[in-house]
């Protein structure tokens, strides 16, 4: 069955959650019109079903090559980029004095969730774009600007990030890639960079390498680390190609899953760079790519999640298989209970996950935008607490979606001949890169928790349980019901909290040691909390998708948040019991 935007979702998702109607308030966009959404939505969906996804199938089988002139796209997918391109797509959330459309970035995240659930490889293209964009808008100087930007804006150009190296993996402080000033300004830059994303290609006429590197002079670890700028062509004066620089793909990653999507070894033989942002405050240009790939990587489990959540309905209301009440002949298996039950967890987790998400977006679109400064400094604090939610927790739900998608296809569904297999090797991809889903634990824990004293986390709960109590007083039976499993979990999320505080103060390894627990833990919760926000919101309409956000968030509440309570002692009992054991059993 072939991906199809879920339109109805993403838009109730825009509305409940994001509050795009706020974001127009605050006058920030003035480009953007609501009755823009629903064409933008539409012809992005047409984009992602009719353009994109068809060539996912052959993608995977196919891959990328690697030849002596460098790396030739997988089959079709030069000509899926030129139609992204020239629908001006890459500049929906970026300024307009770049050749942007100014909207806002969340309105983007719901684009970019439609191509990664049509073509995940694809999509992986501009979505490191996207960050090399971010980068250079936040830390760039005024020629790099000038220079790059609106050929990245464009899309005729695309980015990527230059990071991991073979002997330091997530540990960037330990990177040995060299720049030496070349004495006008520029710097030679020598090293080599493995799992590269993108990182040649035949679809664009040139890439802008971002490169982490360290400069003759730097201290040692993370302090040291600088941020260059690198093309793939240098570029003249007037604007155009010159020559080709000293970089190059060396080999390509054989993978798991992601094949059409070109993961390279990149080898700098002095290639001519210019250092972004001041010497030694490269990990700062670095966050910027990095937080805007989170959230997006987030985002690529949700459309993953999607696109297998609509697979293995498809094939559940096709294959008939065993007896069901009412029905004569072999029954669809969509009516066997136990199959229902693991097609609704998919369609909840996938909305929550996709909910968290989008939510992380507004945030910092509202950080950025917003007038009243207190506003600014609450978003600033929503966003960096849900961007290690957005992360791990939706990538996660991703694995666990498509996994569950392959179960359902059965015996089919492991031989390959559907796209289940597919999809579940596609996410499992997505828990690892961009910042391990326990190092997105152990950011929640150590430095989200602590913000504004605690705020962060104070100001979200504060907000479930208002919910809670607004679906009470809403007088209906099941948003009563939904609101007793959302106090219970807010109560357990409170209790891990407090816990995880004084833990990672008095007894840091064993706090560590539940960090990925409690963070499971913060985003059922936070995911229940927006489900609930959306069944209350889509009570005051009439028609399916209000009984429909109703059903979502009763089933979530009741499968999901009821045991949320009994995970606590997962958190912590658990950590003190790993901390006690693990070296007598592990040595």
């Amino acid at each position: 069955m072939p991906y199809t935007a879920p339109l109805d979702q993403i838009a109730l998702t825009l509305r409940t959650v994001a509050r795009l109607g706020d974001l127009a308030a605050t006058g920030a966009f003035p480009n953007f019109d609501a009755d823009l959404v629903e064409p933008i939505l539409e012809e992005a969906a047409k984009l992602a079903r009719d353009v994109v996804a068809p060539v996912n199938a052959q993608g995977h089988k196919t891959g990328a090559k690697l030849g002596p002139d460098g790396v030739t796209a997988a089959p079709g997918l030069k000509n899926v980029y030129a139609a992204y391109r020239e629908g001006g797509w890459m500049g929906l959330p970026f300024p307009e004095q770049w050749g942007g459309q100014g909207l806002p970035r969340v309105l983007s995240l719901a684009v970019m969730e439609m191509l990664q659930g049509a073509n995940a490889s694809f999509a992986l293209c501009p979505m490191l774009s996207l960050g090399a964009v971010e980068a250079l808008l936040a830390h760039g100087d005024e020629a790099q600007k000038t220079t790059y930007l609106p050929k990245l804006v464009s899309g005729e150009w695309t980015g990527t990030m230059n990071l991991t190296e073979p002997q330091a993996g997530s540990d960037v402080g330990a990177l040995k890639t060299k720049a030496i000033p070349n004495g006008d300004g520029s710097y030679a830059i020598t090293g080599q960079k493995i799992f590269i994303t993108w990182g040649d290609h035949d679809v664009a006429e040139n890439i802008v390498h971002l490169v982490l590197a360290r400069l003759p002079d730097a201290p040692e670890g993370s302090r040291g680390v600088s941020l260059f700028l690198a093309p793939k062509f240098l570029v003249n004066a007037d604007g155009s190609l010159g020559e080709r620089n000293k970089v190059r793909c060396i080999g390509l990653e054989h993978k798991m899953g992601i094949h059409a999507s070109p993961t390279c070894v990149m080898e700098y033989d002095g290639a001519t760079g210019w250092l972004i942002g001041g010497p030694n405050k490269g990990l700062a240009a670095m966050f910027t790519m990095m937080n805007s790939a989170r959230v997006n990587v987030g985002t690529q489990g949700v459309g993953i999640a999607e696109a297998a959540r609509q697979a293995a309905l498809a094939y559940a209301r096709d294959r008939k298989q065993g007896a069901a009440p009412g029905v004569d002949s072999a029954a669809p298996i969509i009516l066997h209970p136990d199959i229902r039950r693991m097609l609704m967890n998919m369609e909840a987790s996938v909305q929550a996950a996709r909910s968290i998400c989008y939510a992380c977006a507004a945030a910092a679109d509202l950080a950025e935008h917003a007038s009243d400064p207190a506003v600014r400094a609450a978003a600033k604090l929503r966003e960096d607490l849900l961007t290690p939610m957005a992360k791990a927790w939706s990538t996660d739900k991703a694995v666990e979606v498509s996994n569950t998608a392959v179960q359902i296809h059965g015996g089919m569904g492991f031989m390959g001949e559907t796209d289940a297999a597919q999809y579940y090797l596609d996410a499992r991809i997505t828990p690892i890169y961009e910042g391990t889903n326990g190092i997105q634990a152990i950011d929640l824990v150590g430095r989200k928790l602590s913000m504004g004293g605690g705020g962060a986390m104070s100001a979200m709960l504060d907000d479930i349980r208002a919910t809670a109590r607004e679906a009470r007083n809403a007088n209906h039976p099941h948003l009563v019901a939904i609101a007793d499993r959302l106090d219970a979990a807010a109560a357990a999320l409170g209790e891990a909290t407090t816990w995880m505080a004084a833990a990672m103060k008095d007894k840091r390894e064993t706090a560590l040691g539940g960090a990925t627990a409690y963070a499971r833990l913060a985003g059922n919760v936070v995911g229940g909390y927006f489900l609930t926000r959306s069944a209350i919101d889509e009570l005051k309409t009439d028609g399916p998708l209000r009984d429909r956000a109703i059903g979502l968030a009763r089933f979530y509440a009741e499968e999901t948040l009821s045991r949320a309570p009994g995970s606590v002692a997962g958190i912590s009992s658990a950590a003190e019991a790993l901390t006690d054991t693990a070296d007598l059993i592990l040595g």
